[in-house]
């Protein structure tokens, strides 16, 4: 019974991620390790393979519309895929089980994992709800080549710690450094969460002993779907504020997981 309600939230997680434009693959790592019981290393694997199928998904409806520029995805994505890839080959498999023991309270590498990503999750939703999208690019100005590695590198980091995509810090980058107008900076993310998502996940490849592609491709479908869904209803429904209220929901979802991993 589990497995149908994972691969209904699957939909959810692209109906939010079609909704929202990005925020919604945010979900995927809760949904896989406390629904579909999966070990949050493996989880969070599966994410970056699941991530990147359904922005790639999305990312076409843009490349459609001219609203990607392929050209600053791939300067932006190199950094951060070399990183990501280095992350999941050589460093989260190698981590401890447990990293320290003090005064009784344990920290393993799950509860870290989890603890992190909650935060993640806190940091995503705040973005939601009070962030407000400026378009902030200008014409003629050169791209800030020092900042974009930075953040590149950043986002790789964060991506393959946890699986996520990293949206909230990708847009504001590619506006602010790359000076991208705000519409073309949401479809070129999507772009960029694709790559990065799809290529960290090879670094796992060797160190998980069986993925489970039958399952990973199905929930991908079904997101992906979802994806499509979203993109259709997006056109009646007020964009900025569907976002705070998904953005609210992430909230509660952060605290859920904090929870669920120190008091139950």
């Amino acid at each position: 019974m589990h497995l149908y309600i994972t691969y209904f939230l699957a939909l959810f997680i692209g109906l939010a991620l079609g909704l929202t434009g990005g925020g919604g693959s945010i979900l995927t790592v809760p949904v896989l390790v406390y629904v579909a019981k999966i070990e949050p290393v493996i989880a969070t694997a599966y994410s970056l393979f699941i991530v990147g199928f359904t922005s790639l998904v999305g990312a076409g409806s843009y490349v459609k519309k001219g609203l990607v520029n392929i050209r600053m995805s791939f300067i932006f994505a190199v950094p951060a895929f070399i990183t990501v890839w280095l992350m999941r080959k050589f460093v989260i498999h190698a981590m401890p089980d447990v990293l320290f023991n003090l005064g009784g309270f344990v920290l393993t590498k799950d509860l870290f994992l989890m603890l992190f990503f909650a935060l993640i999750m806190l940091i995503s939703g705040f973005k939601m709800v009070y962030g407000e999208a400026k378009d902030n690019s200008l014409v003629g100005n050169e791209t800030n080549y020092p900042l974009v590695l930075l953040s590149g590198i950043t986002v790789g980091i964060l991506s393959g710690l946890v699986g996520a995509g990293g949206g909230f810090l990708i847009v504001p980058a590619l506006v602010f450094f790359m000076y991208l107008p705000m519409n073309k900076a949401v479809g070129t993310s999507l772009l960029v969460i694709a790559i990065n998502s799809l290529i960290g996940f090879t670094g796992d490849w060797l160190n998980i002993p069986q993925i489970d592609w039958n399952f990973l491709l199905i929930f991908s479908l079904i997101a992906s779907i979802g994806v499509f869904l979203g993109v259709y209803i997006n056109r009646f429904v007020d964009n900025q504020k569907l976002k705070k209220v998904f953005g609210y929901f992430v909230f509660i979802m952060a605290i859920v997981i904090v929870i669920e991993e120190l008091v139950l």
